[in-house]
């Protein structure tokens, strides 16, 4: 059951606010003032807090500012009560980190409905995701399913390339975030010495490009397609509007990317100091994760993904396959042992 936090100067009120949840299954604490309130919150740590604006002692700004102070409450969705409508108190509190406004009078429908939407925000915002590009897709996907991301792809215009097309280039500034819809897609970086060095691998459901756009920055690296790929086109600036409407999904967002920005410099590490064998072993089972059970991808994109030579790659591969980890079909590479693969790392 789900804890709520009423908190309301008027008995008559907070009762009837109170009885209303009750019957649709939550469990309520009230409190009669906003001093109260922030006592119970600290205290009782509620999913929700519902609080009127005008209260004696503490208003509601002073309470949601207190609650926005305190790591163990700052998250909390918190919904405001008000009889005033002008238009300062409105962005007053939304500046302060309100998640939204009831005004009086309302019915049990808008206010059941209002807490319904914020909860479920809160449920993803304290979710986790994976720290890869399928966390951040499915962070965007359950954010538009609960209505809170309005980034449909399917509301954005197509475009179809053919493998070994360019998607984009180093030190291009970007002007969309990609979805992909269907293909492959490999980003990469081209050393000193002319060698390619695979950092990313996107399939179907897969958002690209998000990281220099965050940051503001040039690519740092080129994508072209390995499979035929559709590609959804959304403006840059269009998925930044919609991305910092709010502050707390822009804050989810970021960490998710601070995330998958220490999971690559990790594998960067890995790169530089890790046995080859360890380094293919890695690679196999990120493909893996990526790509599916079969492992459809030339040698040569899995040596520029491993940051080694064709030739000892497929050594390594050989070695792989007489020990049966993996087994190989017509080209295409299986894992037979993931498990033993996993403990190579370690």
């Amino acid at each position: 059951m789900r804890k709520l936090l009423v908190i309301d100067d008027h008995d008559d009120i907070r009762e009837n606010i109170a009885e209303i949840l009750g019957l649709a299954g939550y469990e309520v604490i009230t409190a009669e003032n906003g001093k109260r309130g922030v006592e119970k919150a600290l205290k009782e740590h509620p999913e929700l807090v519902i609080c009127d604006i005008m209260m004696p002692e503490l208003d509601g700004y002073g309470v949601l500012h207190l609650l926005r102070k305190n790591a163990a409450t700052e998250n909390v969705p918190f919904i405001f009560l008000t009889a005033r409508t002008e238009r300062q108190d409105f962005r007053k509190g939304m500046e302060m980190g309100a998640d939204d406004y009831i005004t009086k009078p309302f019915d049990d429908i808008e206010l059941l409905n209002a807490i319904e939407i914020r909860l479920k925000k809160y449920d993803i915002l304290q979710g986790k995701y994976a720290d890869d590009e399928k966390g951040v897709s499915g962070l965007i996907t359950d954010l538009n399913a609960s209505g809170m991301l309005k980034l449909d792809p399917n509301n954005y215009e197509e475009e179809e390339l053919g493998k070994k097309l360019t998607v984009y280039l180093e030190g291009r500034r970007p002007k969309y975030l990609y979805f992909l819809r269907k293909g492959k897609v490999k980003a990469y970086r081209v050393h000193e010495d002319g060698k390619e060095y695979i950092t990313n691998l996107y399939t179907e459901g897969d958002y690209i490009g998000y990281l220099p756009i965050l940051e503001n920055k040039v690519y740092e690296d080129s994508a072209v397609v390995l499979e035929d790929a559709v590609l959804a086109r959304i403006p840059r600036d269009e998925f930044m509007d919609l991305l910092f409407k709010d502050i707390h999904i822009a804050t989810k967002f970021i960490r998710l990317i601070a995330q998958n920005v220490q999971e690559k410099e990790e594998r960067l590490l890995s790169l530089a100091y890790g046995s080859l064998r360890k380094r293919v072993a890695k690679a196999l089972l990120d493909i893996h994760a990526k790509f599916g059970v079969v492992l459809d991808i030339s040698r040569e994109d899995i040596a520029q993904y491993v940051g080694t030579a064709t030739e000892s790659l497929i050594r390594t591969l050989s070695d792989f396959k007489s020990e049966k980890l993996i087994d190989i079909k017509e080209g295409k590479i299986r894992i037979s042992d993931i498990q033993k693969l996993q403990n190579m790392l370690y």
